[in-house]
């Protein structure tokens, strides 16, 4: 594989083992993409602050965070899609509707607000802001997200705003929220235009959902061999699994050994 000029790489599943560790291996081979003159990206999404850790020990060119809502370079947010204050806080008023013991969290510029108790014995979310969105809030959000008793409810509240599009996640009853126009493929097309490259420059790994249009749009879409069969099915490549450390096993082979 020539041309290629970016590496962009989901986190859960994908580049780290169940457990949510990262191998020393994936490691040095992350940071050797430099030495090729090869940019690096994570898209995940988590919140920035849920994939602090992992951006402080891969130390990536971009993060794409937020399912695609959020591009940061080098601690500065360089593109952001998110909804106007009125939808993000009709959007909440709906969930609560439900009930307002559901878990709910809001990804904003100022910081990512929940309205759990336990925050700080969250390893992802310890540094969110507590509020329990009895009142209106005050920033726009990039994303929201609920515990729901099932995807129809998270459809329902999703249609009834025309500019909100639902994400699924694998294995939780965790429903999101974002900007229909907001996800990793518009976020990889921004990130694209920023650095004066084509989207065939580019090659992307991921497992779930989220990934699939990643997968198609990018010049090589590869799936590890643990991804949904959605994703599977779209793949260019599949690589092995997230165990196995697959991501950094196709890099070396395909792109450091040509």
């Amino acid at each position: 594989m020539k041309n290629i000029k970016l590496i962009i790489t989901d986190l859960d599943f994908t580049l780290l083992h169940t457990d949510k560790s990262i191998s020393e291996y994936s490691k040095n081979i992350f940071r050797k993409c430099s030495e090729y003159g090869i940019k690096t990206a994570i898209a995940t999404a988590r919140y920035k602050i849920g994939a602090e850790k992992y951006i402080n020990i891969l130390k990536p060119d971009f993060e794409i965070t937020t399912d695609g809502a959020m591009v940061y370079h080098d601690g500065e947010l360089i593109y952001g899609c998110g909804f106007s204050l009125d939808t993000t806080n009709h959007i909440i008023g709906e969930i609560r509707n439900i009930s307002t013991t559901l878990k709910i969290t809001v990804a904003t510029d100022i910081g990512v607000f929940w309205n759990s108790h336990n925050i700080s014995e969250s390893p992802k979310l310890y540094k969110a802001i507590y509020n329990d969105y009895s009142k209106p809030i005050n920033n726009c959000a990039y994303k929201i997200v609920a515990e729901l008793p099932d995807k129809k409810t998270a459809l329902n509240i999703a249609n009834k705003f025309p500019d909100c599009k639902l994400i699924c996640y694998r294995g939780e009853n965790l429903y999101g929220f974002i900007n229909k126009n907001a996800g990793k493929v518009q976020a990889i097309k921004s990130l694209a235009n920023y650095l004066n490259i084509d989207l065939s420059n580019i090659i992307a790994f991921g497992d779930d959902f989220n990934d699939v249009e990643m997968l198609k749009q990018c010049g090589y879409g590869i799936a590890v061999s643990n991804a949904i069969e959605e994703v599977l099915n779209i793949a260019d490549y599949i690589t092995d699994n997230n165990d196995e450390d697959g991501v950094a096993k196709f890099i070396e082979k395909n792109i450091f050994l040509i």
